[in-house]
């Protein structure tokens, strides 16, 4: 009979997870987030407690961003590690449901522990329990089943010994990644039981690398080789799969152009030959007019987002061809796509084994030069004058001030747009956007975690008024923590990337800038001093001659530092982009609604069910 350890169920899951490591010793979970109440301060919380000096516990002002730093930690360490996020019951709990969908949406791991009612139900109904009342079995951590990966419900001790390996294992495997809920009852979490001491042995979590089927192989080389206008979608999968190197040898062997979605940018250099920058919505004229008359479009780690196919109207050649190398199969065989099931970098590597000497057509001459001489003036800094800065010169300051060692991230609103358009990315991983959920208040917290992945990288994150008042609490704990990057703070007095796209769909200007909304007093909110009394240094500039002076100083701080200037809320990048599927109403006593139905008629023509 093998030795047994008597522990409560909190204890043995904390010692579990623990002993968890990566191939190069470190532990996969780095730490838990917690914000403690009834529900897991007395299980969790003592078994935190007594492993403190082993696995760190950190305590953040809310659980969503909490979940939004763990998150931005995962896909900085490019899924090679993750944290955990523990709640109490109730409202707790539920406000992880939101950063559960932008991990699942995101494809990274995360492990969220709330607790939950007693599996006993001896003091049903208890504090913060919604009642389901046709179903017993309900609580409201159901609501994380449509946004996790893997969820399992605590209800006894022993269910730990099956329900921990689950979890590491959807975790680390790189075809099923995302986040993980454990819901766990918080009568359970203090009960003893008798633990197989092997139960915690160190345990190595792989990166898996699966390999291509040799048929799907055959066929996709085959099908590069017909290909007189083929073209690479590079996606977030690229980097998770530590790919860029064979994505860069891929191109260069078969001169095949790359083009990058929101998750991909920076998997290239930006001033790569075959780098043809951004793609879709957000995109530039090289890599969309490429794609546009490609006849065969291989998509390497990406799930097609809309923004990514500008809804499927973009690659227009009437012959062509999708076809997708992806570690998961439901995106491998997206819209009917030729699959190549495999780890980006063996698959990439034996496709090119396959493909030997053959080489696409040249691209025609200077389509990146053309885009840049567009779009390069945009970024310049301006004469200082009397009118607001752009968003568009923001970015050229923090790119002027920019090293090797930046990384630039952001997440929701006007900059992410702008940012995939005009960054120049110089290395892998400097380009942080998570624009799969666009979730705003990812920023401030998102920041936090890539700092704490990558401690001596330059980390600048770009956020509007609009987002910043969304979720800003984070603050406070990175300044408590001395955990040190610059947040650039874009005041444009509203939502003014939604009052654009209101306003481009014919609709008139309402409820989105805060000069259009209904208001006994105007809005005179300084985020300067409110960075300030959270700990941040911060200061508001009045011009981007003195966001440059300011930016000097962010290697300086101990902490978060604040940077604050009044934009343009109007102005954005016309070059690039290409359409967007948003429903524009069919019946309207607006002429700018009827014009603009009238225009989103017309280029439905143009989207594509094949």
């Amino acid at each position: 009979m093998s030795n047994t350890i008597r522990l409560t169920a909190a204890q043995a899951m904390v010692r579990y997870i623990a002993a968890q490591k990566t191939d190069t010793g470190e532990r996969f979970i780095a730490g838990t987030w917690a914000i403690f109440g009834h529900g897991n301060v007395a299980g969790l919380g003592e078994a935190l407690h007594g492993a403190k000096h082993d696995f760190p516990t950190w305590r953040g002002h809310n659980e969503q961003t909490m979940a939004h730093a763990a998150i931005a930690y995962a896909k900085q360490s490019g899924r090679k590690r993750a944290m955990m996020v523990t709640s109490s019951i109730g409202p707790g709990a539920t406000n992880m449901v939101t950063a559960a969908a932008l991990a699942h949406v995101n494809r990274l791991p995360l492990l969220l522990v709330p607790g939950d009612v007693f599996a006993n139900r001896g003091p049903d109904p208890v504090l913060q329990q919604v009642e389901d009342f046709n179903d017993g079995t309900v609580t409201v951590n159901d609501a994380f089943k449509p946004v996790t990966r893997y969820f399992d419900r605590i209800t006894r001790p022993e269910q730990l010994l099956t329900a921990l390996p689950r979890a590491f294992r959807t975790m680390t495997d790189p075809a099923d990644c995302g986040p993980v809920c454990l819901s766990f009852c918080q009568d359970v979490q203090a009960e003893a039981f008798d633990w197989p001491e092997s139960f915690f042995a160190e345990t190595i979590w792989r990166q898996r690398r699966i390999r291509p089927d040799l048929d799907e192989l055959s066929d996709m080389a085959d099908a590069i080789r017909a290909a007189k206008r083929p073209v690479i979608v590079a996606g977030g999968g690229v980097h998770y799969s530590a790919a860029t190197d064979a994505l860069r040898a891929f191109a260069e062997a078969h001169n095949i152009p790359v083009t990058e979605t929101q998750a991909g940018k920076s998997a290239l250099p930006w001033d790569h030959p075959l780098n043809l920058g951004p793609i879709g919505v957000t995109g530039g004229t090289p890599a969309n007019d490429t794609c546009a008359q490609a006849d065969l479009v291989l998509g390497v780690g990406t799930r097609f987002q809309d923004f990514t196919t500008g809804s499927w109207g973009l690659f227009a050649h009437p012959d062509r061809r999708i076809a997708c190398l992806n570690v998961a199969a439901y995106d491998a065989m997206k819209h009917g796509a030729m699959p190549l099931l495999a780890d980006a970098r063996v698959g990439l590597e034996e496709l090119s084994k396959k493909l030997g000497d053959h080489r696409a057509p040249a691209l025609p001459d200077g389509i990146k030069s053309d885009w840049f001489a567009q779009v390069d003036p945009l970024t310049a800094a301006p004469d200082d004058g009397n009118s607001l800065p752009t968003d568009m010169q923001v970015i050229g300051a923090v790119q002027r001030a920019a090293t090797d060692d930046t990384v630039v991230m952001c997440a929701a609103g006007t900059m992410p747009g702008e940012l995939h358009k005009l960054w120049k990315a110089t290395r892998p991983m400097s380009y942080h956007m998570e624009y799969g959920f666009s979730c705003m208040g990812y920023e401030i917290a998102g920041a936090m975690g890539i700092k704490m992945a990558q401690p001596d990288r330059d980390v600048v994150c770009f956020t509007g008024d609009g987002t910043y008042m969304m979720a800003n609490s984070e603050m406070a704990t990175a300044a408590m923590m001395g955990i040190a990057f610059t947040v650039v703070v874009t005041d444009n007095r509203g939502f003014a990337c939604i009052n654009r796209l209101q306003m481009g769909t014919g609709g008139a200007e309402f409820n989105n800038l805060l000069d259009h909304t209904i208001h006994d007093t105007p809005s005179a909110i300084d985020f300067a001093k409110h960075a300030e009394s959270m700990g941040a240094v911060s200061v508001h500039v009045g011009s981007i001659t003195e966001l440059e002076s300011a930016l000097t100083k962010r290697h300086e701080m101990n902490g978060p530092f604040v940077i604050v200037i009044d934009t343009d809320p109007y102005a954005s990048t016309e070059p690039g982009g290409t359409w967007w599927d948003v429903g524009v109403p069919e019946v309207s006593d607006r002429e700018q609604v009827n014009a603009a139905r009238a225009a989103y008629e017309t280029n439905k023509t143009k989207q594509r069910a094949d």
